[in-house]
């Protein structure tokens, strides 16, 4: 039984097509400068295909997915309606939705309602959405959401200290992201440990351009690091994470910008980038580092020590920790930050075995054989999330 996996983005649509029988990929691609002019870059055992090839819109791009897949050379089904369901990232899910649901009109329309907390986002995943019904339809489809996960999180956590009127009226309050990778690296890391999910407390920290931490108590979540929007937590590769919020009333004065602009700023030129001036990809801040520029280097440690802050924060809220979960690009790759992370830690029982830390591509855990807290590299499978998600709703 196959499904195909949607991540639609402002001008780009990822997508996997799983064998659900033994959960293997048997494509995956990405189209990308959708709008623009149009590049595909299609990828199955038989080997990568790229082509620039136009790309108008996500429709397009969706019809480019089917034939790719369908292509004699270097497609992996015969006909579409071998294709049994359709799984799609949905960013937020506001209050509506604390699980992944079959799309319906009703579904797609609460999802648009919700596309002021998630402007960047949710618009995309609706078009994904309605290319896919355009393509294939009849073709069950079932929305994931990345905030469904946190809807676990107490009102405690949740709630901003802020007029409760506006609560009320607006939905404003702390929703999380990434959820799907929280969730399945929780999962995964209990397997390691060969423990049970409801025994454990865990901080699973997803290191990639945008980063969050989850605290997930007896495999549920209760606190996660952004907020309503993903502009909340950590400093990130462009966003800037926890500030003052007087600091955006201060740079729209001096600066005579108007929210918008300051919402870009906060958003595209902040970060990583910002405080470095060099780039938002950690191999570039590593290499100017080591070069010996200290804006980089300051970048860096800004990064690790408000993650190292946000673990400590969640071992507190918990009362207790049994293991620190790495993912994503940076936390996958990256054994530097990892090491400067767990550097803060070593207070409470963290102790990382060098020669294990050194590893990429692959699950493990990195901890000598006595420390008290455990740290695991997970790789996330986000797709892998959505795909049995889908599998689930629609009882396949």
């Amino acid at each position: 039984m196959y499904v195909l996996v949607i991540n639609a983005g402002s001008s780009s649509l990822k997508y996997q097509l799983l064998n659900m029988k033994d959960e293997s990929v048997l494509a995956k691609g990405l189209c990308e400068r959708i709008g623009i002019d149009g590049r595909l870059v299609h990828e199955t055992e038989k080997g990568k295909h790229s082509a620039d090839t136009a790309m108008p819109d996500h429709a397009a791009a969706m019809a480019i997915v089917i034939d790719s897949l369908l292509d004699a050379n270097h497609g992996v089904i015969k006909s579409k309606d071998e294709i049994k369901a359709i799984g799609h990232r949905v960013v937020h899910g506001g209050e509506a939705f604390a699980a992944s649901v079959k799309i319906t009109d009703e579904v797609e329309a609460a999802i648009e309602a919700v596309s002021d907390l998630a402007p960047l986002h949710n618009p995309p995943n609706l078009t994904g959405i309605r290319a896919c019904k355009k393509h294939m339809p009849g073709v069950p489809q079932v929305a994931v959401f990345d905030t469904a996960f946190h809807q676990t999180m107490p009102e405690k956590a949740y709630l901003y200290a802020i007029d409760y009127a506006l609560y009320e009226k607006h939905k404003i309050r702390r929703y999380g992201f990434h959820g799907t990778s929280h969730k399945y690296v929780s999962e995964r890391a209990a397997a390691l440990l060969n423990r049970p999910a409801s025994g454990l407390k865990l901080v699973t920290c997803h290191l990639g351009n945008g980063v969050s931490l989850c605290a997930v108590d007896g495999g549920i979540s209760v606190d996660t690091s952004m907020g309503m929007t993903p502009l909340e937590g950590l400093a990130m590769g462009t966003r800037c994470g926890d500030i003052d919020p007087a600091v955006v009333q201060f740079i729209m004065e001096k600066e005579c910008i108007s929210a918008q602009q300051a919402g870009d700023l906060l958003n595209k030129k902040s970060g990583v980038l910002g405080i470095s001036g060099v780039s938002s990809d950690f191999r570039d801040l590593s290499s100017a580092a080591n070069d010996g520029n200290p804006r980089a280097s300051a970048a860096m440690d800004v990064f690790a020590y408000r993650v190292a802050g946000y673990i400590g924060r969640y071992a507190a809220c918990m009362n207790g920790l049994d293991a620190i979960i790495f993912t994503a690009g940076i936390g996958e790759n990256d054994c530097g930050i990892r090491d400067k992370v767990c550097a803060y830690l070593s207070w409470f029982g963290v102790e990382l075995d060098p020669a294990k830390n050194a590893k990429r591509g692959e699950a493990l855990d990195i901890s000598t054989p006595g420390a008290k807290v455990r740290v695991l590299v997970v790789p996330t499978n986000e797709e892998l999330v959505i795909a049995r998600d889908t599998k689930t709703v629609l009882s396949l």
